[in-house]
């Protein structure tokens, strides 16, 4: 029976479960009702959406029931550090939301009626959303000592988000002075990791 190997994951560990599935559910509402306003082009198909999705949403359920199942567990202290690091993501992320304003959605469309926006984490890298997300992605497993699910997870995240930022990059070149006042910018880290390339 799977209640009993439950009771033995941390409380800490299901609230941010709770948490995470409550903001995606946010999110995912906030985002359709910017998309009713946005016209352009989306950074991701129909299929790579849902790929998305279901990635996000095994993020959510495979390291609770890899914990339950086979009785994963992390130290307290690496619990802890995971803890912090996507409590971190989760500020960077609505930061990175709320600077971005109606230009927003979880679809990645991008409209250039929107213009440049260079507020807030946007003023020293160009993706502070997606490094949040990867973040999140190597935090949640943590927390519940939940390697596996850690390998599997980022396996099939990491080509989606690849495509996705390149697809959107490619997208935002056409934002009219997007590449010139983006360009000494990192993607994920500011300024010395334009000159490292990442």
């Amino acid at each position: 029976m799977v209640l009993g190997p439950l009771t033995r994951i941390p409380g800490t560990c299901i609230a941010l479960l709770a948490v995470f599935s409550l903001e995606r559910a946010f999110e995912l509402a906030l985002s359709r009702a910017r998309l009713r306003t946005t016209r352009g082009s989306a950074a991701s198909s129909d299929l790579e959406w849902t790929l998305l999705v279901l990635v996000h949403a095994g993020l959510l359920a495979l390291p609770p029931i890899e914990a339950a199942l086979l009785g994963s567990h992390a130290p307290p202290a690496l619990v802890a550090s995971a803890l912090v690091a996507a409590g971190l993501a989760q500020v960077l992320r609505y930061w990175s939301v709320a600077s971005l304003g109606p230009a927003w959605n979880a679809r990645a469309v991008v409209d250039p009626a929107h213009g440049v926006v260079e507020r807030g984490p946007y003023r020293w890298v160009r993706h502070p959303n997606y490094l949040a997300v990867l973040v999140e992605f190597s935090a949640v497993p943590l927390a519940f000592g939940a390697w596996r699910s850690w390998i599997v997870l980022n396996l099939l995240h990491l080509p989606l988000i690849v495509r996705r930022i390149r697809a959107e990059e490619r997208l935002l070149q056409g934002v009219p002075g997007y590449g010139e006042r983006m360009a000494g910018k990192g993607r994920f880290l500011p300024r010395l990791s334009h000159r490292l390339g990442v």
